[in-house]
This record gives structure tokens, C-alpha cells and sequence, in this order.
């Protein structure tokens, strides 16, 4: 169908947006290839040291099959079985992670097109949104076809785990949704439920893409170096959050490329407001209500910026998270890619749009 197609190609032929999950996977992915996989390094050196003992038996290997495939990490298809910085580049481990970091935009951009729709909103990446450029209807399948052809490409990775770990976040997406539209009014006071539903709108696709990077690259599941990963993308994704509810209000519409204090018309709460509540309890009751009452939007500002601390704290809750990405991923061996992505952490939190 044309028009599906050519809704589904909106984002990407424009080229609006920041690429940052794509890039995050490349760099994770070049930063894991510096890491020698646990298994792997103590499966070579006990070939070389045990000649005479009998191979262990299949039972009681990883996952009580032969082992290394049945641990979550790709089967690695280069002389030698072990991805280096040197044989990296242009590898089939390198073309599989690159896709990755395919699959993960073209779910964050249907995300955005869902989104868009449920929201109502005109604009997106500084253009119209793809249901006011079509209709709500198109833009639905739009994003559905998207999904789709994500998990096509998803498959065609030939790793399970990493179906069943990219799975979990198209599950913590929607969750993400159902918790914003349906959140108690309570909830909507509590620090915990915003990180929460942060957590799984953003950070969840990140920190999964960075794990299945890992595991792409021939590193186990439950490995320091997935694990690291995981947390670095978990901490980075919170940290981007924030940062894009400060820039709510503080950046102007045409820098941002979306509608300004989009989040308190959409009645949400997030980390500037709940900080300046602490201070302000006339603030309470808007937030438990959305801001739906005529002059709640205006008074909520008005408290925001007569508060001395909010933007602060708002400010250093995200370097909090900024500096737990940068302490998980210098549990990685030094990189130029990691050091990359230690410059990335910083300007998430720096930049202005």
C-alpha cells in the first residue's frame, strides 16, 4: 500500500530527530568488541591447559545443551570465534548489531506515531505528525506496519534471546502508555510512579537494545559486560528523560520541534512540577486533577518558577542517573567508543533541544 508506506517513511525521509538510539547501539556495539566474553575466555583456556581430560559432558554446560548457544549470546562467525576491535568492522556480528540499532529506531519512531495519535498532537520533529499529514486510522497502521517489519528484521538476527529481551521492551512501551493514561491521582504526586512510567516509556528500549548489543556481540546474558551495558543504557534513558521534561519548560517550541509544556497539557506530572509540589502544596491538588481546571496550567508555572529549588533538583536528578551510565559503562576496557559514549551521557544532559 502506497500510503502506508509512505506514512511509515515520514520520519525517516525527513531526517528530523537525533538518531540517539541508533548511535547508542553503534558505539555499544564497538565498545563490547574491546571486552574478551567470560565463557568464551574460559573455554580457550581450558582447551589449551587440559588436553588429556575428557570434554565436559553436554548436561552440565550452560543451559544444559552444549552451552554458548543456549546462554543468550550470538554464535560468532570469525576466525577464531572471538570478535576483536580489529575484526570488528564490516563482520557479520557488526552487520547484525547495526540492524539492531535499525529495529530499535523504527519501534521508537512507531511509538512516536502512536503516541502522536492518542496525544492529539500537530507536530513531531519539528514537522506535522503523521496523522495530521493522513489520518488517525493511517497513522495507527502506520506504526503497526512498522512494528511489524521491526520484527521481521528482529528475527532475521537468529538470536532468541534477543527476540525475547526486544519483545519485553515493545511490552514495557505499552505498559509505559497504559500507566500514563491511567494513573490514580495519587500516583500522580509520587516521584517513584514518573521514574516508573519513565522507565518504561524510554529508558526500557534503550538499556534492552544495549544488553542485546552485548549478546550480539558474543557476550552471555548474565555476563559483567550485559550487565553493564543494561544498567548504562537504563541510567542514560532516565537521564535523556528528565532532561527532555526540563526542556519542557525551559526551551522555546521551534528548538524543541514539538509544542512546549506538551506535558502539562497532556495533564502529566514529571520531575520539575513534583519537586516544586514539595514546596508549594497548592500545587497538589492540580496535579491530582491533570490541570484541568481553568488557570491550573498558569498558577502550576507560576509555582514552578517562584520555586528556588525545583529546576535545581529536577537538574540534578538527571546528572545522578547521567553519572550511574558513566559508572557502569567504565566497567567496560577503555575505548575510543566508550569514551564516546561518556561524552554522549554528558551533552544528554547539556543540550538544549
Amino acid at each position: 500500500q502506497p500510503i502506508l508506506s509512505m506514512a511509515a517513511k515520514h520520519f525517516f525521509e525527513k531526517r528530523h530527530g537525533k538518531r540517539f538510539r541508533p548511535t547508542i547501539v553503534q558505539l555499544v556495539a564497538k565498545a563490547v568488541a574491546a571486552a574478551v566474553p567470560e565463557g568464551r575466555y574460559q573455554a580457550a583456556d581450558e582447551t589449551t591447559t587440559s588436553t588429556t581430560e575428557p570434554a565436559e559432558s553436554s548436561s552440565s554446560a550452560v543451559g544444559g545443551a552444549s552451552g554458548w548457544e543456549w546462554s543468550g549470546a550470538s554464535d560468532i562467525e570469525i576466525e577464531g570465534g572471538l570478535v576483536t576491535p580489529a575484526n570488528h568492522q564490516g563482520s557479520e556480528v557488526w552487520r547484525r548489531q547495526a540492524q539492531l540499532g535499525q529495529i530499535v529506531e523504527m519501534i521508537h519512531v512507531a511509538s512516536l506515531i502512536h503516541d502522536d495519535v492518542l496525544d492529539e498532537s500537530d507536530t513531531r520533529r519539528g514537522g506535522e505528525s503523521v496523522h495530521k499529514l493522513y489520518s488517525n486510522k493511517v497513522a495507527v497502521l502506520a506504526g503497526d506496519y512498522l512494528l511489524a517489519r521491526a520484527s521481521v528484521l528482529l528475527a532475521r538476527l537468529e538470536n532468541t534471546a534477543v527476540v525475547q529481551i526486544m519483545a519485553t521492551a515493545l511490552e514495557s512501551l505499552v505498559s509505559g502508555e497504559v500507566m500514563q493514561l491511567k494513573s490514580s491521582p495519587e500516583s500522580m504526586l509520587q516521584m517513584n510512579s514518573y521514574l516508573k512510567k519513565s522507565y518504561y516509556k524510554t529508558a526500557s528500549l534503550i538499556c534492552y537494545a544495549c544488553r542485546s548489543t552485548a549478546l550480539l556481540g558474543g557476550h552471555e546474558y548474565g555476563s559483567a559486560v550485559a550487565t553493564a551495558c543494561e544498567e548504562f543504557g537504563f541510567h542514560l534513558g532516565l537521564a535523556f528523560q528528565i532532561q527532555d521534561d526540563i526542556l519542557d519548560f525551559t526551551a522555546a517550541e521551534n528548538v524543541l520541534g514539538k509544542p512546549a509544556l506538551a506535558d502539562m497539557d497532556l495533564g502529566l506530572s514529571t520531575a520539575p512540577i513534583l519537586y516544586a509540589s514539595a514546596e508549594f502544596k497548592e500545587l497538589k491538588p492540580m496535579i491530582m486533577r491533570r490541570f484541568k481546571n481553568k488557570g491550573d496550567k498558569q498558577a502550576a508555572l507560576e509555582y514552578l518558577y517562584k520555586s528556588e529549588h525545583a529546576m535545581d533538583n529536577a537538574k540534578g536528578l538527571a546528572r545522578f542517573h547521567a553519572q550511574r551510565a558513566v559508572d557502569a559503562i567504565l566497567r567496560l576496557p577503555q575505548s575510543e567508543a566508550r569514551d564516546s559514549l561518556i561524552r554522549l551521557t554528558h551533552k544528554v544532559i547539556t543540550r538544549n533541544k
